[in-house]
């Protein structure tokens, strides 16, 4: 009884710290939503909230930071729609917005596709959408 006891304590502390785990890559991000010609505060909101859930994927990893920099977005965005996805989805320039992030990544090295035990800077995210109206998709990342 003792034992079952202790196991299913165990099993209840390691649910427990899973859970603070997970929740820890997002928590405590700075975010700096920048100034846009482009596009309202509410749509670059949009947009990092999309991206802060697509981040929640990224397991073992932490974002520090999450920000719109209007210049280098353009920068990336030409890219976008002269020589990636862009230029076959048929998406409309106005319908794109890049974000920028740093976020550090654990021993695990995330899915392994990562750097175990660093720190990326600058990382992109490409988001999307149909129209003005509609909501934010992320269609790819990284440099």
């Amino acid at each position: 009884m003792k034992r079952a006891l202790m196991i299913v304590l165990v099993f209840t502390l390691c649910l427990g710290l899973s859970s603070c785990v997970k929740s820890k890559t997002t928590n405590n991000v700075k975010i700096d939503y920048g100034t846009s010609t482009v596009f309202s505060d509410s749509e670059i909101k949009s947009a990092v909230n999309t991206v802060i859930k697509k981040f929640k994927d990224f397991k073992g990893c932490d974002l520090q930071k999450l920000y719109y920099d209007e210049e280098k977005s353009n920068d990336v965005v030409q890219g976008y729609m002269s020589g990636g996805k862009g230029s076959i989805n048929g998406v409309k320039e106005e319908n794109v917005i890049v974000l920028f992030s740093d976020f550090r990544v654990d021993s695990s090295g995330g899915d392994g596709s990562l750097n175990p035990n660093s720190t990326y800077t600058d990382w992109n995210w490409i988001l999307i959408r149909d129209s003005k109206t509609s909501e934010w998709k992320v269609d790819g990342w990284g440099y």
